[in-house]
């Protein structure tokens, strides 16, 4: 790839994703809970393009949404083929010189390397018109099929177009291509739809650029997972196995331990560190940090979390976003924490709820505690000093302050600020009444002999 010459990218979105059965479209649908074309973008974007472009149809108010004025949207509609597809985004390109990569907004998971390789290629010693990338699946299905000699590209054709010679060509068309941005258009409107579809195939470019006496060429792929597309519901669980497959044994590769990887799940974007222990089933959502030498126990949820040094989370806990763990905090079981704070060494162990709050460093939080932080209206914040002790099913009615070293009393509901080094209180007086459990269980024991 030249470093002089500016890249754009189009990629072709234009699909209605029948299969997926779903309204929502269908480069949209998730993997590692991040959609499938911003897994694509983001590997483009390491390419540094001038220009981004992508072709929707159906659905394209979800793209624009989705996308923002980080890709310019151009329609195509109705849809006649891929030839068709690229040429919408003919506008979109007015008065860019330079490379172009064709891209497939399904087809998600192409890396970075694989389009410099065919952007390399498109600026060879023998300047061919068209680079493809191709592939040789273990089942060639239905897919177009690449003839070549050497790595030029004799012919190309649609499994449905091809006879059975052709068919025989293990080398199938992945759909992608570079091209110079010269070329591109001026071969496109070359481009008929005399075949048994009847539409305007894009791999026509190259036969008409051999037809010219032009040079085209192919890059084959040596994963050929890197190129398959996700049509259906069955397909995007595929990929997703997949790329969780390859995430798991990268954390493994960068010195994290999963006792069970199969049941760890990874968002595209969760970072860990050194020495991390994770046992079985645990579940990260996006936006989750977590340092050297932590420990997840098992079945824990972890989202938008932040988790420092020596902290141990779980089992069964559940932190959602805004959740930060400072150095050796620890939240144990059935714990849910939630747009709060932890300091460090901070404790709550067993059965509680930490929510829009600030707890310091070493203070320890009961089990049964909840901050009731939300009014029906409106959420409020609760503040627990260092070192306080906030005993057994405490309520914590927020905003409430509690001061450093100080101790809520079990079973205390407290609506207004404790003071550093306070023991508060706050229950009813304990009623003691001799023998009066010996006299009802007496009357009960006769009544019910009675109803015999």
């Amino acid at each position: 790839m030249s470093a002089d010459t500016p890249l754009a990218i189009v990629t072709l979105a234009a699909g209605k994703g029948t299969r997926m059965k779903s309204d929502l479209h269908k480069v949209l649908h998730p993997i590692a809970r991040l959609p499938m074309i911003e897994h694509l973008l983001a590997s483009a974007a390491e390419l540094e393009p001038e220009r981004s472009v992508v072709v929707a149809g159906h659905g394209r108010e979800q793209l624009e949404a989705q996308l923002g004025d980080r890709a310019v949207i151009a329609v195509q509609d109705p849809q006649h083929g891929t030839g068709h597809a690229v040429q919408q985004a003919e506008a979109a390109l007015s008065g860019f010189s330079g490379d172009v990569l064709i891209l497939y907004g399904d087809v998600p998971f192409v890396s970075a390397a694989t389009m410099r390789m065919m952007i390399a290629r498109l600026h060879g010693a023998d300047n061919p018109a068209v680079v493809v990338l191709a592939f040789e699946p273990a089942d060639t299905l239905a897919y177009g099929r690449v003839l070549t000699e050497g790595d030029r590209i004799v012919k190309m054709v649609e499994h449905k177009d091809a006879s059975e010679a052709e068919r025989a060509c293990r080398l199938c068309n992945s759909g992608l291509m570079a091209v110079r941005s010269a070329d591109l258009f001026g071969l496109l409107a070359r481009v008929t739809n005399d075949n048994s579809q009847g539409e305007y195939y894009l791999v026509d470019v190259v036969n008409i650029a051999n037809a010219d006496g032009r040079t085209c060429a192919v890059v084959v792929t040596s994963d050929p997972h890197e190129v398959e597309g996700i049509n259906s519901r069955s397909e995007l669980a595929l990929a997703e196995q997949r790329w969780q497959n390859r995430r798991r044994k990268a954390a493994m590769d960068d010195g994290a331990s999963l006792i069970a990887p199969e049941t760890v799940w990874f968002a595209w974007d969760t970072k860990l560190g050194q020495d991390v222990l994770i046992e079985p089933n645990v579940f990260f959502g996006p936006g989750v940090t977590v340092a050297d030498t932590v420990t997840i126990r098992a079945n824990c949820h972890i989202e938008g979390a932040s988790l420092a040094s020596g902290v141990e989370v779980g089992p069964y806990a559940r932190l959602r976003p805004g959740t930060v763990l400072d150095e050796k905090a620890k939240v144990g079981n059935f714990v849910e924490v939630k747009q709060a704070t932890l300091g460090k060494g901070a404790k709550a162990n067993h059965l509680s709820y930490i929510g829009d709050a600030e707890v310091g460093a070493g203070a320890n939080i009961g089990a049964g505690t909840i901050t009731c932080n939300y009014d029906g209206y409106f959420k409020h914040k609760t503040i627990i000093g260092e070192r306080a002790f906030i005993g057994s099913n405490s309520a914590l009615v927020a905003p409430v302050k509690i001061g450093a070293d100080a101790i809520v009393a079990a079973g205390s509901a407290v609506t207004r600020d404790v003071m550093d080094g306070e023991l508060r209180i706050v229950r009813a007086e304990q009623l003691v009444k001799p023998g009066w459990a010996d006299r009802f269980h007496d009357a009960m024991k006769k009544k019910k002999a009675e109803k015999k």
